[in-house]
């Protein structure tokens, strides 16, 4: 059994072993917690304490693979995002500009959508809200029901911000080379450890495993994904600083990983601590969850290649984070 304990917020982390691939997530549980009684085990699950993958987990049922990483909540996860939760920026036959409630995954996990429905989570992922948000903006749904959407990008979880889906599928195509090309505009604010007094830019090539289980730079030549950050200080706050980061590349987890590595970890991230900091250093800003937000959001409209650009500021609980630190 590999367990880590995260000791800033007294989670538990588990990763999978090769003999447990293909067990029930109740069964691997059992195993790790041998203190607690399986009804212990199914109320963890059903009290939405059980993340797998980053994603919430409510079934004990789910079988595990062999690179699985399971995380034991100290405390429930909030309840489910809500269609009135959503604010729709930008609707048109092609495109849905949203702005992303924190607390909801953009897609379903690939392990999740091939599973029958009774068996998936129970958390709406935000490809699944908005078709019936869409709906009811339409005034009916038509033949069929809700026109489901397609994701062309995605954000973590616990972040929140602006997000396009594709209404079509020469739609997605068009977005989807946007992307890959890194010509759409984004723009994140993020609150991070330490001092920040000057911009700067972070290039490195990011990998999947960087020996840990878990995704960092490497110095390898030609191996990984090209990665560039741009990160510029917005405002001081005591032990903390406001900052601006703009994405030249994608990855997954970039901004994290690269602040991180920089020696400023983002309030609130319980994944990527630096190595510079001290074992086990806590997280004390009190941040009420990752401190990060999409606020800027630019791309050519799939159908007119018009240029569509939207900005939003600072979601409400970060903003009320922001003045916490201020006072």
């Amino acid at each position: 059994m590999l367990k880590i304990t995260m000791s800033d917020q007294d989670d538990q982390l588990f990763r999978v072993l090769p003999r447990q691939a293909d067990e029930t997530i109740a069964a691997a549980l059992r195993e790790w917690l041998p203190d607690q009684s399986w009804s212990e085990i199914r109320r963890l699950l059903k009290n939405r304490r059980i993340m797998l993958n980053g994603n919430l987990c409510v079934d004990p049922r789910r079988r595990l693979g062999g690179k699985d990483v399971v995380k034991v909540l100290h405390h429930p996860l909030p309840a489910p995002v809500r269609e009135h939760d959503v604010r729709v920026r930008y609707l048109d036959l092609h495109v849905v500009v949203v702005e992303k409630p924190a607390g909801t995954t953009s897609t379903r996990h690939n392990d999740e959508s091939q599973s029958p429905g009774q068996r998936r989570q129970l958390q709406p992922t935000l490809d699944e809200i908005l078709p019936r948000l869409i709906a009811k903006m339409d005034r009916g749904r038509g033949k069929g029901g809700p026109r489901p959407v397609r994701a062309v990008h995605r954000l973590d979880r616990e972040t929140s911000g602006l997000m396009v889906f594709a209404r079509t599928a020469k739609a997605q195509q068009h977005l989807e080379h946007q992307f890959r090309r890194h010509t759409v505009e984004r723009r994140y604010l993020a609150i991070v450890e330490g001092e920040i007094p000057k911009a700067f830019s972070i290039e490195s090539r990011l990998i999947r495993d960087r020996g840990d289980g878990r995704r960092g730079s490497t110095t390898l030549p030609d191996v990984g994904k090209p990665a560039v950050t741009h990160v510029r200080p917005v405002e001081r706050l005591g032990a903390y600083t406001l900052v601006e980061c703009r994405l030249e590349t994608g990855r997954t987890h970039q901004i994290r990983i690269h602040l991180s590595e920089s020696g400023h970890p983002l309030c609130g991230d319980r994944v990527y601590r630096s190595p510079l900091f001290r074992p086990g250093r806590r997280d004390r800003s009190g941040a009420p969850r990752l401190a990060l937000c999409a606020v800027e959001l630019g791309f050519l409209h799939p159908a007119s290649e018009q240029p569509m650009h939207f900005e939003m500021p600072l979601s409400d609980d970060l903003a009320e984070f922001v003045e916490k630190l201020r006072g």
